[in-house]
């Protein structure tokens, strides 16, 4: 049996996607709020804790709806965590949300029409964010398996930010790195999903120059022999 659904399942699961790109966009900016609220308030900080553990799991909820309506679209059934397994990573690792991006950017690639520069655009600025956002959530990650380590080097959340900046950046100072079994596997983590991000960000700005000359050279009149 294919695992590509039929056209009519094709076009009611980009209609719902389209539809909840930004909300799930909003409820993944409030999933890493309540999350840093856990990790960097004070222990005896309410009734902020509970507040925050209720902003997750409400957001969670939502992805989880949102994962459960898109199988039920796709008319693939249980073939559909196969096939998107990153929707299925996700769901369990929602800090992971900014990886989504990728999948936008390979749409936009598999396109037979030109898309428009506009389309290009968003994708830039949404991956733009979405990089800054999973290295936020790496930090926050990090500082929370690493800050209580004895011979850990990253001690602050700064101490973090830091760490997730060379690294995002391929740098790798060194200063800074991960000694516990699980911050390095978060680490590695950050190394793969953060070049591929920046990958959508110079895949879409090189496709966008590429366009903008193509149009530029459409609109020069021909040279006279």
């Amino acid at each position: 049996m294919s695992d590509r659904p039929g056209p009519e399942a094709t076009a009611r699961l980009t209609r719902w996607e389209q539809r909840t790109e930004v909300p799930l966009f909003l409820a993944g900016l409030l999933f890493l709020t309540g999350y840093a609220v856990r990790v960097l308030a004070p222990h005896d900080a309410q009734p902020w804790h509970d507040i925050s553990l209720t902003l997750v799991w409400s957001t969670w909820l939502l992805f989880l709806v949102d994962y459960v309506t898109r199988l039920r679209l796709s008319g693939l059934g249980y073939r559909f965590p196969r096939v998107h397994w990153l929707d299925t990573v996700v769901l369990l690792l929602p800090l992971l949300r900014p990886l989504r991006m990728v999948q936008v950017y390979q749409a936009v690639q598999r396109r037979r029409d030109r898309p428009r520069l506009n389309l290009y655009a968003r994708v830039m600025t949404y991956a733009g964010m979405t990089v800054g956002l999973l290295g936020f959530a790496a930090a926050l990650a990090v500082y929370n398996l690493e800050h209580r380590t004895p011979d850990a080097s990253i001690r602050t959340f700064g101490d973090a930010v830091w760490w997730a900046c060379a690294t995002l950046t391929t740098v790798g100072y060194g200063d800074a790195t991960p000694v516990t079994f699980w911050g390095r596997v978060v680490a590695a983590g950050l190394m793969a999903c953060g070049l591929a991000l920046l990958g959508a960000v110079t895949g879409s700005f090189s496709s966008w120059l590429i366009q903008v000359f193509a149009r530029e050279d459409e609109k020069r009149p021909p040279e006279r022999g």
